[in-house]
């Protein structure tokens, strides 16, 4: 994991912010991403905070698995990213961006989407997670999400409708996968969203975490008013 080059978009003083772990092709999207979110959500009151991701493949994973694709296996620094999030990256940002009370959503896309689903499942730092097209085809994550409690009260999920269209065997899992993800939030009595975008997984991702993050924009705001 990367230890700076953290940037901020949207208002920096917002009490409602996205921490979302991203690649070089993810960091280029942030200003369209942005500009989505505010377009879909109708406001400006709220702050994506992108860190950038130093090895994809191993930051991101909780366990080693073989390569699916390419020749790069997948590693298991997950732990070790959590880690730096929780004592290094927050304290960083509320330090320098300070604001009462915030409330914060981990969010990523494809394996850092995967990782927003395990960090939520390890700590209760998080108000939410946002997790679009999220890598849970990834070897042994149903089972073991199946025994992990989300400690999170509120998740987004989607999927591009093309994506478990594919002859690779084991990313054509991710379908029944993202199904039975959602059901097991549900069944814990998690918020939850999953939405079926067209197109496989390098469509309109900027677009579709800025639905996911607009999604959590209005889910927070009505909790506060039921307060």
């Amino acid at each position: 994991m990367k230890r700076d080059g953290w940037k901020i978009w949207g208002n920096a003083a917002s009490r409602r912010m996205f921490v979302q772990l991203v690649d070089e092709h993810d960091g280029s999207l942030m200003d369209s991403e942005a500009a989505a979110l505010r377009d879909t959500s109708g406001t400006e009151d709220f702050c994506i905070a992108a860190l950038p991701v130093g090895d994809w493949n191993r930051d991101l994973t909780p366990w080693p698995a073989p390569p699916v694709f390419g020749k790069q296996p997948f590693g298991e620094d997950a732990p070790k990213t959590l880690t730096f999030l929780l004592n290094e990256a927050l304290p960083a940002i509320g330090e320098a961006y300070p604001a009462e009370e915030r409330t914060i959503a981990l969010c990523g896309y494809s394996l850092a989407g995967l990782f927003a689903l395990w960090a939520a499942c390890r700590t209760d730092r998080f108000s939410g997670a946002v997790a679009g097209s999220p890598s849970v085809w990834y070897p042994g994550w149903t089972d073991w999400a199946a025994s992990h409690p989300f400690r999170a009260p509120l998740c987004y999920l989607s999927l591009g409708g093309r994506e478990e269209k594919t002859r690779n065997p084991v990313m054509a899992a991710v379908g029944g996968a993202i199904r039975e993800q959602y059901r097991l939030l549900a069944e814990q009595g998690v918020r939850c969203r999953l939405d079926w975008n067209p197109g496989n997984h390098f469509v309109d991702s900027d677009r579709r975490m800025a639905r996911g993050m607009a999604w959590m924009l209005e889910e927070w705001k009505r909790a506060e008013n039921q307060a």
